[in-house]
C-alpha cells in the first residue's frame, strides 16, 4: 500500500517537470493531472476517468500504471464496480455456446438450401429465374457477362477487407479516449479528449480502444455505421470484422 498522490508528485519533481509540458505530453487537462496528485479523485468525471488518467500519467513519468490502477481499486473504486469481475462466467458460456450451436445449425440448413436452388437453376439452363439471380446477387447486364464467359463464378470480384478503417466522432459530447495499435502494448495514435463535433481516423489491422464516454461517440467501420458500441465497457478491440467489447482488468 502506497500514496497513490505523494508518488506522483515525487516522480514528476525528480524529473524537474512542470504542468504544462505534462498537459502537453499526456493531453490530460493541468487540473485534473493536480487532482491526481493531491488524491482529490472526485474531481475527475467518474472512475473510468481516473483510472485512465493514472494509468497515463504514471506511465508518461516511467511508472507502472497498472501497479497505480491496482492501488485505486483497493482503496477507492466503488462497491458495484469490485464486485462485478466476481459473477460466474460458467453459465453465461454454456448459453452463449448452446446459441452458437443452433445459428451453426441454421446457417448449415440455409447453404444446403443455397446450393440446391443453385444447381437446380443451372441444371435447367434458366438465367430469368429470380431466384438465381437473387443469390448471385448481380445486376442483369453482369449476369448475361457471367454466362457469355461461363468462367466467372458467383459473387466474384468481392473482397474482404483486411484492414479496419475507423472513424470516430464526438457526437454527443467529449470522451476522454486512448487508441492504440495492435493491442494494449502497442504504439499510442491518439490520448486525449475529442472534443463535441471533432473526429479523428485511424487504419490498421487491429486498433485497441479505451473510451470515458462510449455513450458519446458515433463510429464507422470501413465506410459503416456501428450501430451501438456493445456493452458498457471501457476497453475495446476494432478489427475489419466488427468492433467487441474486452473485459475490464
Amino acid at each position: 500500500m502506497f500514496e497513490i498522490g505523494n508518488s506522483l508528485r515525487e516522480a514528476r519533481l525528480r524529473q524537474n517537470l512542470d504542468f504544462p509540458r505534462i498537459e502537453e505530453g499526456t493531453k490530460i487537462r493541468g487540473k485534473y493531472i493536480q487532482a491526481l496528485e493531491a488524491e482529490r479523485f472526485e474531481v475527475l468525471p467518474g472512475d473510468t476517468y481516473v483510472k485512465g488518467f493514472l494509468r497515463t500519467y504514471a506511465e508518461y513519468l516511467g511508472l507502472d500504471g497498472q501497479l497505480y490502477v491496482d492501488e485505486y481499486n483497493s482503496r477507492f473504486a466503488s462497491t458495484e464496480e469490485a464486485l462485478t469481475p466476481s459473477t460466474p462466467p460458467s453459465r453465461p458460456r454454456h448459453r452463449v455456446s448452446e446459441s452458437n450451436f443452433v445459428v451453426v445449425a441454421l446457417a448449415a440448413i440455409v447453404a444446403i438450401t443455397v446450393l440446391v436452388v443453385v444447381a437446380f437453376g443451372f441444371g435447367d439452363g434458366t438465367s430469368s429465374d429470380p431466384t438465381v439471380g437473387a443469390v448471385g446477387s448481380t445486376t442483369s447486364e453482369s449476369t448475361a457477362t457471367t454466362t457469355a464467359t461461363g468462367s466467372q463464378p458467383a459473387g466474384a470480384g468481392k473482397r474482404t477487407p483486411t484492414l479496419a478503417r475507423l472513424l470516430v466522432r464526438a457526437s454527443a459530447g467529449d470522451c476522454w479516449m486512448v487508441v492504440k495499435a495492435g493491442g494494449p502494448q502497442g504504439e499510442v495514435l491518439y490520448a486525449g479528449t475529442l472534443e463535441k463535433g471533432q473526429d479523428q481516423r485511424f487504419v490498421r489491422k487491429r486498433l485497441w480502444l479505451q473510451l470515458g464516454a462510449p455513450a458519446a461517440l458515433t463510429m464507422k467501420l470501413n465506410g459503416k455505421t456501428v450501430r451501438s458500441l456493445p456493452g458498457d465497457g471501457t476497453f475495446f478491440l476494432v478489427t475489419a470484422k466488427g468492433v467487441r467489447r474486452l473485459a475490464t482488468s
